[in-house]
């Protein structure tokens, strides 16, 4: 590895109780309790101004990884500045030139420190909702640490209203706090798999430690003592950390609730459990060898479980390493490095400012307007839940035609509200003003789970389509709020089946789809 420094002394007592205060101060307005060795509490991505301490809302607000809410109003970007990596997964293979494939590891194009900084300018001047930067590959960013660092360096100075974000296995991590804290990189996300090393000796071949190759179940330990290290030291220095697990079905799938156990008591802000991406043409030894990902019913099921001891992260897309735009979209081809070179950037920090204002009131716009909706389901007692499932384009709306959306996002509907839950990737049903019925037929797979899909617009084909199949398409809600729009129907389907006209009952299982593209 490149550019090592001594590794940093441990904060003092002091400090370290001030994060423990931080954290419990957290857990008092959300109604966490704590637990795990520390005592640290976490309250998750869904939590709202009245829920946090001021200090910790001003670093999650705008940020769309951290924030539910958040990311249906701000965009992020990665810039592949980081190739190399120092560990191997079984379920990576870091393709490039791979322009419509959204998994993490793929890219079009690696850049240079100062080809990332003007790409994040240009972007900031063309997208001022981007309030973040991050850098997530393709390999590891702390495997990288001088390029990682220089473009850190150089956003910092050139534009410093935006938040910096770094990905990394965490092996290299313990090394690297100090640098971290030192360029105002303010959220760090770890991808831990595992706390026990025979789990992880299924996940991972080799790490490359200490200039020489490691295998096996000591490989596992080292990596999974630096990672829980690194945690443990950027949680006292109140940079919030998001852990990254993956789910692998007969592996590590009933092990995640103890690694969710282990990163909250070390400081973990918010836990993302995401699904093994295995189809075999990426390549991946899981892809190769047949291992399979979850269902939705099977991630839901886990991430209820892990989200007793802290809040999870379920609006997670899993993007790639050059992503750009809000969660769910990517606008990397509209600046290639190509085209970048060619832009006059004048970043404008008060124009972003006055357009991210304009925001914040479409932001406050969407809970109010949900705050007073589920007043009216006051007085209701069921243990009714349903899915729904909703196209939109962003901000908080249901703003896309049936036929155009790429994914669904999920929500569970109870007497609670409307609570996120997760996304769900499709092909595009309209190709060219053409309905394919093939395409339909993986979205009806795709919301099998869910009672009805909320649409600005549908034809007739796929409406009956999805009535046959137990799907009530709603497009009575165009244009209107999200959450606001759900609790109104949850109220009425109950009112439905109290009557009589319809029919509780569960729904079947739905397929997380593997590898979709994110362009037509």
């Amino acid at each position: 590895m490149e550019g090592l420094i001594e590794q940093p002394e441990a904060e003092t007592a002091e400090a370290t109780t001030a994060m423990d205060d931080i954290m419990q101060k957290m857990a008092e307005h959300k109604g966490c309790g704590t637990s795990g060795g520390s005592g640290k509490a976490s309250c998750g991505s869904g939590a709202g101004e009245t829920d946090l301490p001021p200090e910790i809302w001003e670093k999650v607000k705008n940020h769309p990884c951290y924030s539910e809410e958040a990311h249906h109003h701000y965009a992020r970007m990665h810039v592949a500045v980081a190739p190399a990596c120092n560990i191997q997964c079984n379920y990576c293979n870091r393709k490039y030139d791979c322009a419509n494939e959204s998994r993490p590891g793929v890219v079009s194009e690696r850049l240079t420190p100062e080809q990332a900084t003007k790409k994040v300018l240009a972007v900031a001047s063309t997208i001022p909702q981007m309030t973040v930067l991050g850098i997530a590959g393709p390999g590891d960013a702390l495997a990288n640490p001088a390029k990682t660092f220089k473009t850190f360096e150089m956003i910092m100075e050139t534009a410093p209203d935006i938040k910096l974000c770094l990905s990394t296995n965490g092996l290299a991590l313990p090394d690297y706090v100090d640098e971290i804290a030192k360029y105002n990189v303010d959220h760090v996300t770890i991808t831990i798999n595992m706390v026990d090393p025979e789990v992880g000796a299924k996940i991972y071949p080799w790490i490359f430690w200490e200039h020489k190759r490691v295998t096996g179940v000591e490989a596992s330990r080292i990596l999974s003592e630096r990672q829980l290290k690194g945690l443990e030291m950027l949680s006292e220095r109140g940079i919030l950390c998001k852990v990254n697990s993956v789910m692998i079905p007969g592996i590590n799938d009933e092990h995640l609730v103890e690694v969710n156990k282990a990163v909250k008591s070390r400081g973990a802000f918010l836990h993302n459990i995401m699904p093994l991406i295995s189809a075999p043409e990426h390549g991946t030894v899981f892809g190769l060898n047949g291992q399979r990902g979850p269902s939705a019913q099977e991630l839901k099921a886990l991430q209820d479980a892990c989200e007793g001891e802290m809040n999870m992260m379920r609006h997670c897309r899993q993007c790639r390493a050059d992503a750009v735009g809000l969660l769910g979209e990517d606008r990397s081809a509209e600046f290639t490095t190509e085209k970048i070179m060619e832009m006059d950037v004048q970043y404008d920090l008060s124009s972003r400012q006055a357009y991210q204002a304009k925001v914040e009131e479409e932001r406050q716009a969407t809970v109010s307007a949900k705050k007073e909706e589920l007043e009216s389901l006051a007085g209701e007692f069921t243990d009714i839940k349903i899915l729904v499932a909703v196209a939109t384009k962003g901000g908080g709306r249901i703003n896309e035609h049936f036929g155009h959306a790429k994914e669904f996002q999920v929500y569970e509907l109870s007497t609670e509200g409307a609570k996120f839950v997760g996304h769900r990737r499709v092909d595009l049903y309209c190709q060219g003003g053409y309905g394919e019925e093939d395409a339909l037929e993986t979205v009806i797979r795709a919301i099998q789970d869910c009672t009805a899909v909320f649409v600005s617009k549908i034809g007739g084909c796929p409406k009956n389509d999805l009535i046959k199949a137990g799907i009530d398409p709603v497009d009575q809600y165009a244009l209107e709020f999200i959450e606001k729009s759900a609790i109104a129907y949850f109220k009425d389907y109950l009112a439905k089946v109290k009557s009589g006209e319809i029919e509780h009952s569960e729904r079947a299982d739905a397929t997380i789809r593997q590898g979709a593209y994110i362009a037509a």
